[in-house]
């Protein structure tokens, strides 16, 4: 008895490939080269240098762009909508600043919201999400865009001491460069400088002094 679909290819997705082991990809790869001929293999990952050449070279790369924040306000719109969740323009706007483009993000957040405080509004969205409101951050750099240093870090030291995490702050202030009206050199010159405090911070040289310095650069 034949059966049904004999000539056609099997399809295999595995999913979070950069988290195998050198080891299970090598494994893999022979896999793949063995079976070629009927099996087409879907991969995906998030980080594709941790993805070994040998199994790189075998495929047609496909990276996936951010979400633009037009297409998440739409769709956050529909959900609320079809759940009867109340929200706020404001509430929309903080959810896709925190998502960076990842719809995963949107989602998690805008649950969490809404059972934590039964709407989504911008402090529920950033308390949610633990992380300091761009509109505290944005009048530091506005400071600095002034030379106003003795305003900058007073302004930086309340958010500092409120007891968010410092790559958080830092995170918030590279997102706040990249939309504020500037021009492109300084915009630059500033995510230079922005990008050069974020690694001394992830390398554990997180204290407010980093911050004053940052400032005093910009």
């Amino acid at each position: 008895m034949d059966l049904p679909f004999k000539s056609a290819h099997k399809i295999i997705i595995l999913d979070e490939v950069d988290s195998m082991t050198t080891g299970a990809q090598q494994a893999l790869r022979m896999t793949m080269t063995e079976y070629s001929d009927s099996t087409r293999f879907a991969l995906a990952c998030n980080d594709s240098s941790k993805i070994i050449d040998a199994i790189q070279s075998r495929c047609s790369i496909i990276r996936m762009n951010k979400v633009p924040d037009k297409l998440m306000k739409i769709r956050i719109r529909e959900i609320c909508e079809s759940e009867s969740a109340k929200f706020d323009e404001d509430g929309i706007d903080s959810l896709c600043f925190c998502a960076e483009g990842d719809m995963r993000s949107v989602l998690n957040s805008l649950q969490a919201t809404i059972a934590g405080f039964g709407n989504v509004s911008k402090d529920h969205v950033y308390s949610v999400c633990d992380l300091p409101q761009p509109e505290q951050l944005q009048k530091v750099i506005q400071a600095c865009l002034q030379k106003d240093f003795e305003k900058a870090i007073v302004l930086v030291d309340k958010v500092y001491y409120e007891g968010y995490n410092m790559i958080d702050i830092v995170g918030t202030l590279m997102k706040i460069l990249q939309k504020i009206k500037i021009t492109e050199s300084k915009r630059l010159d500033y995510l230079a400088l922005a990008t050069d405090l974020k690694m001394k911070v992830l390398q554990g040289i997180n204290s407010n002094l980093q911050l004053h310095y940052f400032l005093c650069q910009l």
